[in-house]
């Protein structure tokens, strides 16, 4: 038999074990975040764009095909999340077909755990938010990461177009994200300054710099990236009505006149009549 204060001991020591699982559990799942990081192949930055087939084709000649430059920053910052909480998982998902694979494994070297190729041409941000949307619809991501716009066509529709298909809350563009719990604190650009804003998981971001830094695959990275999963998925019946009649180059930048701060009648007169802008 034991006395009470045995008994009571026992309790004690029970109750402090089962508390202190609870908090081991608790602390688990809350760092167990599932992001998919959505990325755009783009031309380089550096590459000379032109056309084919009387402006209804990019020339792929010469052409290197990066990742997107906003959707680096939206993969670096998911990088970044997940090393500091010791847990998660990162998916990266591309819409494209397969000469776009180099740049996929890139973003499995820089850090994300496996890969989802759409089997499909990225044909318009209708298009490739249905994709990505159908991917993600069933899979309890926490966050959804994204550039704020893509460097090829600019629409910045896409993170919104993702959230309305599923739901959820699309905040464009972040500027820094950071994650307390089950909830994300932000700094967003508007216009004239800036906001900070929170906002409960599930989310759809839309990033830009200074979120993260873009981070260099490493030579580990780069021969680990070769192991990890790419599965290859077919496109869902997805149309925006959008068709693309011909593609053109800005017109040649011409010579700088100088006007001096006297001859506000010349400047007016050359504003209508060479810019055409008044």
């Amino acid at each position: 038999m034991y006395s009470k204060a045995e008994k009571a001991c026992f309790f004690i020591n029970n109750w402090l074990g089962v508390r202190s699982k609870f908090r081991i559990l608790h602390h688990y799942y809350q760092r167990l975040m599932k992001i998919l990081v959505c990325i755009s192949s783009v031309p380089d930055t550096t590459s000379k764009i032109s056309f084919s087939d009387n402006g209804t084709k990019l020339d792929n000649n010469g052409i290197t095909w990066i990742i997107g430059p906003y959707d680096d920053y939206a993969l670096a910052r998911a990088v970044e999340l997940k090393e500091a909480s010791g847990n998660g998982s990162i998916t990266v998902i591309h819409v494209g077909g397969a000469e776009s694979e180099p740049v996929i494994r890139k973003a499995l070297a820089i850090g994300a755990d496996e890969a989802v190729r759409v089997d499909a041409h990225a044909s318009d941000g209708f298009f490739v938010a249905a994709q990505i949307a159908a991917y993600a619809k069933d899979k309890n991501f926490d966050l959804v990461l994204m550039g704020r716009e893509s460097i090829d066509y600019n629409s910045g529709i896409v993170h919104g177009l993702v959230a309305e298909h599923l739901g959820m809350t699309a905040i464009s563009p972040v500027m820094k994200l950071e994650v307390n719990g089950s909830e994300a604190i932000m700094d967003r650009e508007i216009e004239g300054g800036m906001e900070t804003l929170s906002a409960s998981f599930p989310l759809v971001l839309g990033c830009q710099e200074p979120i993260a830094e873009w981070k260099i695959p490493s030579m580990r990275g780069i021969m680990g990236a070769r192991t990890k999963p790419l599965n290859v998925i077919p496109a869902v019946a997805a149309s925006s009505g959008l068709s693309f009649k011909n593609y053109e180059l800005p017109p040649p930048r011409t010579t700088c006149k100088m006007v001096a701060d006297s001859q506000v009648a010349e400047l007016v007169s050359l504003l209508k009549t060479e810019a055409k802008v008044i």
